[in-house]
């Protein structure tokens, strides 16, 4: 799919590019949010083996043109933390003493990063809204 070119940056579309570069990025760090915690009970699927590790989104300045930067999705890494540990020596995965490896997922802390990344949403689409209404005043005054 060949994407269509986007209009050159100014002064006057400016914000709304770096807050559409911004929504872009949120909506990539809720996505990888979500899958956090819909493995964050999941187990190893072979005896021995690791567990699903929680991924972490990073963001890196994106140039935009004409000197305006946004933002954007650099890549996505593995969480280095250790695995969780669940007493359970009857499952048929745990080791030796008894443990299950458990994902690295706190979904707490899952659940505060998707609040904070649904508030910069919510804060860039206003940043779109209010200068959409700027943009259609001064066309208001300009007609008149």
């Amino acid at each position: 799919m060949v994407k269509p070119p986007r209009p050159p940056i100014n002064a006057t579309n400016a914000p709304m590019a770096i807050a559409a570069s911004a929504l872009r990025a949120q909506q990539a760090r809720m996505r990888i949010i979500a899958e956090n915690l819909a493995n964050a009970d999941s187990i190893a699927k072979t005896p021995g083996g690791d567990p699903y590790r929680r991924q972490i989104p990073v963001f890196r300045p994106q140039k935009l043109g004409d000197g305006y930067v946004g933002v954007e999705m650099k890549r996505v890494d593995p969480d280095p933390r250790d695995f969780r540990l669940q007493y359970d020596p009857g499952h048929p995965y745990a080791d030796a003493q008894g443990y299950l490896k458990m994902p690295n997922v706190d979904s707490l802390v899952e659940a505060l990063d998707m609040r904070q990344a649904q508030r910069a949403y919510e804060a860039n689409l206003n940043v779109i809204e209010t200068s959409r209404s700027v943009q259609s005043r001064t066309l208001d005054l300009i007609r008149k």
